[in-house]
């Protein structure tokens, strides 16, 4: 990966927008040091815990209710990948879109995991500011597209969600605060993700996608597992979005953008399917590295929704791996070939034979052999199983790579690994001058 990124930030006109997610928190400091080196250190945007960073993923006027209730769905399947029961994650998601509804009538339009929590978790909270919206609403402040959205979120609670059972009422709320209780129970998080509207200096990706900004989260999931993936899962579809919408703004004059992410299982949603297949006609790079197929299989359970973002990826390395799902999915996009099988049959006939009861064995006298070879085509996979267990060493790889008009012909290549010395890198460079884009 470090390669790739190191020939991504050379570019200059025009600089490639970027967004980052680093999983182990070690990427950061690859992309500091290219940065510094191509004087590219005014476009790096850190979105961590430790950064002068504001961010808000709620804050999204622009987006309809029922759109950021359904990003919310999609990191709560995250969080449940095995819960075949989709009833518990659309009623939550008809509880956040109406809870989103009420934050922004009585809160100026501004929403944040911490308002939804205490609506959510909290009755008294909740008749409040269902008080403090009916004031607003005789004293006729509201406009008729508030009273609108005031009437159905008002007809939910009280119809729909106060006659649920109190058993389904706490699985509801045990999912979303899921999510929600994350952001109320540290005060960096807060501070970082809820923070006052003045104090959000990051909303969106105009301009890393106008100025060649370059936006990194710089969080490691064994430290902050779930904050992690929803700040990863947010900022993924925001630019997603972002990067799809300018197609209908200005198809002709779009800038090249990038995606990048290692362990890209740890942070794959099934929207990825959707972008993957989109996202060629809006000039973004896609670069993703991932343990084995399998593993975003186990995220996602969905082989559909797997099979769709691989394909849209059209170059490809394969490393050693014994994952034979991997392996079965490689060899079939690779191909077959006639290959030539040889099979010998030799054969012993005697005239006579006799037992040697002292040796326990069969004596022959006046025997001859024969000898049978026969060949015969055989289509089989190119590449067998053996070859991806253990003929691929380390820094070695099977590509299968696009020059742009057509595939290349698959084949071993070797790597060259970014930690060796610059001379041994020119070298291998000189012999070697792999670009991957």
């Amino acid at each position: 990966m470090y390669p790739l990124l190191n020939q991504l930030m050379q570019f200059e006109k025009p600089k490639l927008g970027m967004l980052i997610l680093d999983v182990k928190g070690n990427f950061f400091k690859q992309v500091l040091k290219y940065a510094e080196t191509y004087k590219r250190n005014s476009d790096i945007i850190e979105i961590s815990l430790n950064s002068n960073i504001r961010y808000n993923p709620l804050d999204k006027p622009n987006l309809n209710p029922s759109v950021l209730s359904n990003r919310l769905k999609t990191i709560l399947e995250l969080f449940s990948p095995n819960n075949s029961e989709s009833y518990w994650l659309d009623k939550a998601q008809d509880v956040l879109t109406e809870s989103i509804k009420l934050c922004r009538l009585y809160n100026n339009g501004y929403v944040t995991f911490t308002e939804l929590h205490n609506l959510i978790s909290h009755d008294d909270y909740y008749k409040s500011k269902v008080e403090y919206l009916r004031n607003m609403f005789l004293s006729g402040k509201m406009s008729s597209e508030d009273i609108y959205n005031l009437y159905s979120s008002l007809s939910f609670f009280e119809n729909e969600f106060t006659y649920l059972d109190e058993r389904t009422k706490s699985i509801l709320k045990s999912e979303i605060t899921r999510i929600t209780g994350i952001f109320i129970s540290d005060f960096k998080i807060s501070k970082t993700f809820c923070p006052e509207k003045h104090d959000i200096n990051f909303r969106d990706f105009d301009e890393v996608i106008n100025n060649g900004k370059i936006i990194v989260l710089n969080m490691n999931i064994a430290e902050y597992r779930n904050l992690s993936k929803i700040i990863a899962a947010y900022l993924k579809l925001d630019f997603q979005s972002q990067i799809l919408s300018k197609l209908s703004e200005n198809k002709n004059n779009l800038n090249p953008t990038v995606f990048m992410c290692d362990e890209y299982h740890e942070y794959v949603t099934k929207s990825d399917a959707d972008f993957f297949a989109q996202s060629r006609e809006s000039k973004c790079i896609n670069i993703v590295s991932t343990q084995s197929y399998s593993s975003i299989l186990n995220t996602i359970q969905n082989e559909s929704s797997v099979k769709v973002i691989i394909q849209n990826l059209v170059n490809k390395l394969w490393l050693r791996t014994d994952d034979i799902y991997t392996i079965e999915s490689a060899q079939k996009q690779i191909g077959r070939e006639d290959k030539t099988k040889i099979s010998k049959n030799i054969s012993e006939n005697a005239v006579e034979t006799n037992y040697n009861y002292f040796t326990n064995s069969l004596a022959s006298r006046k025997s001859n052999l024969s000898e049978t070879i026969s060949t015969h085509i055989q289509t089989d996979y190119i590449y067998d199983i053996n070859f991806f267990t253990q003929e691929l060493e380390t820094f070695s790889c099977l590509s299968f790579l696009s020059n742009g008009n057509k595939i290349l012909p698959p084949c071993k290549i070797d790597l060259t690994p970014y930690f060796k010395d610059s001379n041994s890198q020119q070298n291998s460079k000189k012999n070697n001058n792999l670009k991957i884009i």
